[in-house]
Order: structure tokens, then sequence, then C-alpha cells
């Protein structure tokens, strides 16, 4: 028995304060459509992403739904590779895959998240992992997790408190999200779907003024809204949109604004592969350098710092876009400082030293990244090689500049 704040707790196994129902173990066809499957990269931020799962079909969806079928307050924890991760169910309407886990709470669900999440639990799960390329929770070493218990009352006031200052700092972050999505979609509209060029092109096929069109697509707003804007807005409006040509050239990546090219990853990008430093270096005291093996520490956009090292061997410096090249790959955050990457992890960053176009682009690749995981290998990745090679649009020059200055509005 141990005290806490004058309160004396108790400790229960995981197995005695909820059910643990693990996945099946076998790589299912994916479909285009249908329901989505939780994979470990879908557990983030402590719920579940299922904005960009991929999907199984419904005869799939119910061999892989027989052990469990997922409701609210649920908890999934990750398994292999980034293990540990928890994520609350909040939508019900998906299946469970590879190396995740559900624990279906007996006690005040809320609570057994946060004790899932704290220290003393974490500590456990790291001395509990096996393997030496791929780290690994064992099913076992799951159902043995020593939970805290202080009685029903005082949980539950645990819960109330503490899920208040989660229920802001989630408030916080769709308010990020909502940023998020915008820098997104701008990105989107001028790299991806070249909606200023093609806007121009519209226009001048119906005999209207190419620019104003482009300058309606870069802001969202009609040719009437236009009027009422500001003068230095409207001029700031049509420098931007005199940026984008009014034509189409054909490219091995298809059409593209004329000027543009096709590039590589390896060529646009300054690429520096993580090297994983000796073990008897790590530590948890914030002696060194902060030190990310993989995307386990990842969190909105900028990982947390929890291991340090000593002997750092390769660094990704402060803006750089970390990309998770192992297990999974195609996860990215940004490097809030100079740090240490492990051989799990890549940091890029575009020679023009455009940030966000590094950030986005590496985003916009996460379909093309999940081909790694999804080909039934055992444990994805991608090597260097293969990663330089990847093939990319090459942007004028000026076009990432004001791209750079206008994201600063929703990016940090």
């Amino acid at each position: 028995m141990q005290e806490l704040g004058g309160v004396s707790a108790n400790f229960s196994k995981l197995s005695e304060v909820a059910d643990v129902i693990d996945s099946l173990h076998k790589t299912p066809k994916y479909s285009e459509t249908g329901f989505p499957m939780v994979r470990c990269t879908d557990v983030k931020y402590g719920k579940l992403d299922l904005s960009d799962t991929l999907k199984v079909s419904d005869e799939v969806f119910a061999e892989l739904s027989r052990r469990y079928k997922p409701k609210k307050n649920d908890i999934i924890i990750t398994r292999v590779g980034s293990y540990g991760l928890t994520a609350l169910v909040d939508d019900s309407n998906f299946c469970l895959g590879q190396n995740t886990t559900a624990i279906v709470p007996k006690i005040n669900p809320r609570y057994l998240y946060i004790a899932l999440n704290s220290p003393q639990v974490k500590n456990q799960i790291e001395f509990s992992v096996v393997g030496s390329t791929q780290k690994t929770l064992s099913l076992k070493a799951i159902n043995d997790l020593e939970i805290r218990r202080f009685g029903g009352d005082v949980e539950d006031r645990i819960a109330e408190i503490l899920g208040a200052i989660d229920d802001k700092v989630q408030l916080n972050r769709q308010i990020n999200q909502t940023l998020e999505e915008m820098a997104q979609a701008i990105f989107k509209s001028w790299f991806v779907d070249f909606e200023p060029v093609k806007a121009k092109i519209e226009a001048k096929t119906n005999g209207q003024d190419p620019q104003r069109a482009a300058m309606c697509a870069i802001s969202g707003k009609s040719d009437a809204e236009l009027d009422h804007i500001s003068p230095d807005q409207l001029a700031q409006l049509r420098s931007t949109a005199a940026l984008f040509p009014d034509e189409f050239t054909d490219s091995e990546l298809g059409l593209i604004p004329k000027g543009w090219g096709v590039s590589t990853i390896g060529v646009e990008f300054i690429v520096t592969m993580g090297q994983s430093p000796p073990g008897h270096t790590y530590n948890e005291n914030e002696e060194g350098t902060p030190f990310f093996q993989g995307r386990r520490d990842f969190k909105w956009r900028y990982p947390v710092n929890r291991v340090f090292c000593t002997a750092p061997k390769r660094f990704a410096q402060k803006g750089d876009t970390l990309l998770s090249v192992r297990a999974p790959v195609g996860d990215v955050n940004k490097a809030a400082t100079i740090c240490c990457i492990g051989r799990g992890l890549a940091a890029l960053r575009h020679k023009s030293g455009c940030e966000a176009y590094t950030y986005y682009t590496l985003k916009k690749l996460e379909q093309y990244f999940n081909n790694f995981d999804t080909e039934g290998t055992v444990f994805g990745s991608i090597n260097q090689k293969a990663l330089k090679n990847i093939k990319i649009i090459h942007p004028n020059a000026k076009n990432l500049k004001e791209f750079s200055r206008l994201i600063g509005k929703y990016s940090g």
C-alpha cells in the first residue's frame, strides 16, 4: 500500500480492472472504401484519428471484429514499434488492425486512461518490452501492468479534475487542428491541385480576367467579394496571383504548371538518416541532447522530450521535419530544437529553407509511405535510397517564398 497526498493507494493488475482483447494477427486485404481499420499510426494525442485510416471491406471488417466490437470510452493501446501509446475511443465505427489491443475498463475509464499514461505505468512498459530490432509489448505484459487504485470515489474525482484539464488540452488541439487544416488546404490548392492555374486557364477560355480568377481561387472569395477587401489586401492578393502561370505542361507526374519541373526528394531536400547511439548513453534525466529513436514521442506537430542522449550520432536541426522511416513509415513531426535522431527517423529540410513546404510535402506523401507498411511485410521500413528517389514537383522559387510567408499565419 502507498499513500499519495494523504490518500492510501493499493495496486491491481490491469487484468483485474479491465478486459484486454488483442487484435487478429494477420494482414488483411485493403479496400478503397469501407470501414476504418485502426493501426498504431492512427493512435495519436490521446484520441483515435480515423480521418486517414486504411479501409477494409464489409467481409474483412466482420472477420476482424469477431473478437472485439468497440464502444465509447474503451482504450486502445499500441504494442509494436511505437508501443504503449493509448487513446480513448469516441467513434466506435472501426476495427482493430495488427499491433493494436483493446482495453475494456471495468472501472472509471477516464481514470484508467490517466493511470495508463502515468510515469509509474510508463516505466513498467519500458521494462516490459522485448526485441532488439522491433520493440514489442506483449499481451501478458499489458495484462500484468500494475494500476494504482484509490477506491471508486477518489478515482472518480481524479478523473473529473484531470479529465477537465485533458478536455481543455483537446479543445486547444482542435483549434490548432483547424489552423493546420487551413494551412494544408493552401498547400493542396497551390502545389497539388494547382487551383490558381486552373482558374486562370478557365477564365481565359471564357474571355474573363485570368488574374482576377486566380485571386478568387487563392482567397476563396467571389469576384464581388474582392471589391470589399482593403486596398492593401487586394494588392497582396494580386501580387500572389501573378506568381502562377496560365498554362500547364506535361510531365512524368502528369500536368504541372508551366515553368515548374519534376525532381526528387534527394535533389530538393537535405536528408539526414538517423543513427542510433549506444544504448548506455540514453537517459531520462535530461542529460545531453533530446533523443528520438522513432515516432513514439511524436505529438501534435512537435515531439515531447522524454529520452536524452550523452553521445549523439546524427542530428536534426530546429525546424526540420522528422519522418518515421520504420514501423510505421510516414508519420511526421517537426523538431522544436536541435535533437539527436535514431535509425527509426530521418530529418528533412527543403533547400530553400521553407519549413512549411518541407512539412506539408511529407504530409502529402503519407499515402505513398503507407505502401511500405501494407505489402505484407512484418516490419515496414524505407531506406535512404528509396526515400531520396521519390519523385516530387519542383515549384517556382517565388511561389515557395510566398507560401512560406502566408503559411506563417496558420502554423508554427
